[in-house]
């Protein structure tokens, strides 16, 4: 372990000699766990004259951890309109400002982005500072497919809303995944458990912290799991991918005899869903047969 030290010690001395250009840093920052935080990310830190932060007092709580002193600043949702020509003008004057998050990577469901294109637009530097990523951390540890997955940030909060997005997220070929909050995550995998119950799902709670918690399983499996738990922090919620078999070769012909029965007894678009999951056929083409038998009047 002393030798750990010496090199870390010997590491950050090395970092902190290297000068520092004018600039924006975006600066990774722990989900979770105050040790994952990078030796750049330190450095950059502690040598940036000025930065900012979603929450002030959240912020100062990991730098005091590492003994780093810098004028802190916020910039979120509700003051970036008025804090971007302030980061503007110092970075004008030569100086070296950080954008870090309340946790992970900044802009990753957080704002930011503006800032990035007006920094960009006045010709000064961006830099990015790698690190902790709450969506790279959950992707890791599900035992879902990660060739190919696509962020959908925050659901939303209204019941009907988040179902819509749901939806329309049914037919990705990715691994889903979107971020959600505690006092929602019930309602949310009952969704899930009705539009696709045996689709595999992953849950990641507390990640990096004393009780991190992966609950697996298909969606109506989790859903039972989950079901009573009092659930804290912030959740990464993972949707396989829609399956792919050989049902997408099935020609329209028996996809209109399956879409027959569902729509002698239930709603078009409950039908559609059923049978573009039962199939593992696109819902779009589900649909478009669907409302030709509709128009042809078609019962059996």
């Amino acid at each position: 372990m002393e030798a750990m030290a010496t090199a870390v010690t010997r590491a950050l001395g090395t970092l902190a000699a290297r000068p520092m250009p004018p600039g924006l840093y975006l600066v990774a920052t722990p989900i979770g766990h105050l040790g994952d935080i990078t030796l750049r990310a330190l450095t950059t830190l502690a040598a940036a004259d000025r930065i900012y932060c979603e929450d002030t007092r959240h912020s100062r709580h990991l730098l005091a951890h590492y003994a780093i002193d810098r004028p802190l600043a916020p910039y979120h949702e509700h003051n970036a309109e008025s804090a971007r020509p302030m980061i503007l003008d110092a970075l004008a004057k030569g100086q070296r400002v950080a954008l870090i998050s309340d946790a992970g990577t900044p802009l990753v469901s957080d704002p930011g982005y503006k800032l990035v294109q007006a920094v960009l637009a006045a010709g000064h530097a961006v830099t990015v500072v790698p690190g902790a990523s709450a969506v790279l951390a959950a992707l890791s540890v599900a035992g879902l497919p990660t060739d190919q997955f696509h962020f959908a940030g925050f659901l939303p909060a209204k019941a009907m809303a988040r179902r819509a997005r749901l939806e329309s997220l049914a037919d990705i070929a990715a691994t889903v995944v979107v971020f959600e909050a505690p006092g929602r995550l019930s309602e949310t995998l009952e969704d899930l458990a009705t539009l696709w119950p045996s689709r595999p799902i992953a849950v990641a709670r507390e990640l990096t912290k004393l009780h991190e918690t992966v609950w697996r399983g298909t969606a109506a499996e989790v859903a039972s799991q989950v079901a009573g738990e009092t659930v804290k922090g912030e959740c990464v919620v993972l949707i396989g991918p829609r399956p792919v078999s050989t049902s997408e070769t099935v020609d329209d012909a028996f996809v209109r005899t399956v879409l027959i029965t569902e729509l002698a007894r239930q709603p078009l678009n409950a039908a559609v869903r059923q049978v573009a999951a039962d199939l593992g056929v696109a819902r779009n083409r589900v649909y478009d047969l669907a409302l030709a038998i509709k128009r042809d009047g078609v019962t059996s």
